[in-house]
């Protein structure tokens, strides 16, 4: 192929140029649309299970959930989990009707859309009407142009023999559950895989036992989402917690994406049509060594180039237990990063703990939910994460976002 057919357009949905993408730009000058010169040779590879029109929605979701600065909140806390953090904050009713009006201020605040390609939602707001319309969330998200998607997966099991390692549950009911939730009105959903890192044992973890049981359960789920019509986001979660050094938790990013990928190649899952969430990739929460908001950023790099297939449209990545600040001054660096480096990827977020933990905090000295504070704050969030992922959000301090190590 010629190097002028290879070449980049000047943006997509005004991001930087790279290298790996066609565009064709409309002709009133407006929103750049990307182009497929091998739908035929796609639906050859996955005609067995993936129809022309399951593929064009599959790839269209992906893509559009990949909007340059947007990105996708995450609101599917189970009850007990929100439960948990209402209770934190002095709101002693975990009711149905405390969850669902909390969730309207997620997903029904207006412009929320500005900063927003995708909604997560537990299967119960999934079946919820928001407050302010009586309409269902799914078809509220959608008139919002938010895509509404779905956290399918169940509970963690111990494996044996791991010293406390883990497999999510729920592959064996998972196509009749996602049938059920692209009729809803889902159509992405995401399965987190976590794992631990554990440096300073004789058997260090995670185990490849662990990591390859993981990794081919996320692929399985992908390929059954794909075929029931949801896009799937695959979620490897390398926990924060640990003393490990970054320059470890780069060997383990890398095994444990590599080991996702060569699954999902193995299993036939339509890679242009799925979507990665994975961990940043930092030094363990307790690690005695300092590293740059820079080195952060070369680090989660350095991960994705040498591994990230280039099929897949884009990443947004999980908080894992950073503050908002962390998150945001990490993200941007991130950004910066890639976009000197002309990477093809859009590299976005998908918080939840970090964005709704603030807005939770406004109900501490009251006891119950100032709704209007709430939605106020959540926009004023979403429009610095948004900021971030273009690369062009400004830390108020010189310092956020830099591990400083926690020395004996």
């Amino acid at each position: 192929m010629s190097r002028e057919v290879d070449e980049v357009s000047s943006t997509i949905n005004n991001r930087p140029a790279t290298k790996r993408q066609r565009t064709n730009e409309e002709p009133n000058g407006g929103e750049t649309i990307m182009q497929s010169d091998v739908l035929w040779l796609e639906e050859s590879l996955y005609q067995s299970y993936l129809s022309r029109e399951r593929l064009l929605e599959l790839r269209d979701t992906a893509r559009q959930l990949c909007t340059f600065g947007k990105g996708i909140t995450a609101c599917d806390e189970s009850a007990s989990t929100l439960g948990q953090r209402f209770t934190q904050v002095g709101i002693a009713d975990n009711t149905v009707e405390n969850r669902r009006s909390y969730r309207t201020c997620l997903l029904d605040t207006p412009g929320i859309e500005q900063y927003l390609s995708g909604a997560i939602l537990d299967p119960e707001t999934l079946l919820q009407k928001s407050c302010h319309t009586d309409g269902m969330f799914p078809h509220v998200l959608k008139g919002r142009g938010i895509i509404p998607g779905v956290k399918p997966h169940l509970k963690v099991y111990e494996l044996p023999g791991t010293g406390g390692d883990t497999v999510m549950q729920g592959l064996d009911s998972l196509a009749v559950r996602a049938r059920d939730y692209y009729r809803a009105g889902a159509r992405f959903a995401k399965w987190r895989s976590p794992l631990v890192m554990d440096m300073t044992t004789t058997h260090k973890r995670p185990t490849l036992l662990t990591i390859q049981s993981n990794m081919k359960d996320l692929a399985r789920y992908a390929l059954i989402c794909q075929s029931e019509g949801l896009m799937p986001i695959v979620e490897p979660d390398i926990v924060l917690q640990g003393t490990h050094t970054l320059q470890e938790a780069v060997r383990t990013n890398i095994q444990v994406q590599s080991e996702l990928y060569k699954a999902m190649l193995e299993h036939g899952v339509y890679m242009a049509g799925c979507t990665l969430k994975p961990n940043m990739v930092l030094p363990g929460i307790d690690c005695p060594q300092s590293y740059t908001v820079e080195q952060l950023a070369q680090a989660n790099v350095f991960v994705m180039e040498q591994c990230f297939p280039a099929a897949m449209p884009g990443a947004n990545y999980l908080s894992g237990g950073q503050s908002l600040e962390q998150a945001l001054a990490r993200l941007n660096a991130i950004n910066i990063c890639a976009q000197e480096k002309k990477l093809p990827w859009n590299l976005s977020f998908s918080w939840s703990k970090a964005i709704q933990l603030p807005l939770l905090e406004t109900c501490v000295t009251q006891g119950n939910m100032d709704l209007d504070a709430i939605g106020k704050l959540y926009l004023k969030e979403l429009k610095l994460a948004s900021d971030a992922s273009k690369g062009q959000y400004t830390p108020p301090n010189t310092n956020d976002g830099a591990h400083n190590g926690k020395h004996a």
